[in-house]
């Protein structure tokens, strides 16, 4: 049963990730940065899924980036784009949406 649950919850986590990730991206971060960002806001992501996402949402033009030089070190900041803002608007509505309907069916909708 716990392994059906971890499934389960990972499946809902994946679902959430994009949402969080376009969000975060509001303000112009680097890999390490956003993924510090999204750990303080309770989103505990691994590399290994964190670079991967950005490089698809980069390809579906949700996000741009640009790279720096700093403190001795080259860095890629991203940020989120006008069509990644759009997407994120549509996305977090639909979010709000299924939260609600959620709430009807289990009777937390008072």
């Amino acid at each position: 049963m716990v392994e059906r649950i971890d499934s389960m919850r990972g499946e809902l986590r994946r679902g959430m990730l994009v949402l969080a990730v376009l969000s975060a991206l509001r303000e112009e971060q680097y890999g390490y940065s956003l993924r510090k960002v999204l750990m303080e806001a309770g989103i505990d992501i691994e590399e290994g899924t964190l670079y991967p996402l950005i490089r698809r949402l980069e390809a579906f033009g949700l996000l741009s980036s640009r790279w720096t030089e700093g403190e001795g070190r080259r860095r890629r900041y991203y940020k989120i784009s006008p069509e990644g803002e759009e997407t994120r608007g549509i996305l977090l509505n639909d979010w709000d949406a299924l939260g609600a309907s959620i709430a009807k069916l289990t009777g937390d909708d008072a």
